[in-house]
């Protein structure tokens, strides 16, 4: 069996930056053997898959280690290989996922994807989690993710964490500050609990982090700069229930899977 498949690198405007996704378009699903194997094989922070539906597609996201239930850069990635090359002429395409409806627009030279809104609650975090980052936070609080704030963006560039530790947590771990070079925050995101120790550029975090500094800085438009060695932009608006995070992408490579 040959497969299509094709590799872009989302919330950048240059090869070799922001955060590089995977994508194979399928007819008709696999089974989740293969899919999780070719998602190992490809060592990426995830790879997608979609499949027609109606007018639009069924997508999932898998790491190097388990499917997940939302992934922002790889659903930009997906968009921009169907909006960009796939199928030119569309200005939306509407994906249905585990987190339900997504859709992705163009906006401008970006594209801009509507995610669900999980702003963070206090919580009682383990021990274990200041003793891992290095550098202990001025608040801790959680919703899919532990959203850890810190005073500086000095301070989030200076974290080391003992991944070991991290993957033993029950859940990833995005740290964030105020922003810095015209940015109104910036974050990094760890997850060696699932085969990603630090995650490039990850749009699904902000889903937590937009809602966060939106209440912090009391303003709707939320300009967010992933701080990992790749480096990635996020353009995002607090729309409530609803998060607009919009970005640029860099087609990277194709090519044919033999299984």
């Amino acid at each position: 069996m040959d497969l299509k498949i094709y590799q872009i690198d989302a919330f950048t405007d240059r090869v070799f930056g922001g955060n590089p996704a995977a994508i194979c378009p399928l007819t008709s699903w696999l089974d989740d053997d293969t899919l999780q194997a070719i998602a190992l094989e490809n060592n990426l922070s995830e790879t997608a898959y979609i499949v027609p539906d109606g007018d639009g597609y069924r997508l999932r996201w898998f790491t190097p280690a388990y499917e997940v239930d939302l992934c922002g850069h790889a659903t930009l990635a997906t968009a921009s290989l169907l909006l960009d090359r796939l199928e030119p002429g569309r200005a939306s395409v509407t994906f249905e996922t585990q987190s339900g409806t997504l859709v992705v627009r163009r906006d401008g030279d970006m594209l801009a994807m509507n995610f669900p809104s999980r702003p963070p609650q206090p919580v009682d975090a383990p021990a274990a989690l200041d003793s891992a980052m290095g550098i202990v936070p001025t608040e801790v609080l959680a919703s899919r993710d532990y959203f850890l704030v810190y005073d500086s963006a000095e301070q989030v560039h200076a974290l080391e964490p003992d991944m070991t530790g991290l993957a033993a947590l029950d859940r990833c771990v995005i740290a964030t500050a105020p922003g810095e070079n015209g940015f109104d925050c910036v974050s990094r995101f760890f997850a060696p609990g699932a085969g990603i120790p630090e995650d490039p550029v990850t749009g699904s975090a902000h889903c937590t982090i937009v809602p966060y500094w939106a209440r912090q800085l009391d303003k709707k438009d939320i300009q967010a700069f992933q701080a990992s060695k790749r480096g990635g932009a996020l353009y995002c608006r607090d729309e409530g229930d609803r998060v607009i995070i919009a970005g640029r992408c860099a087609f990277y490579m194709e090519g044919v899977i033999h299984i």
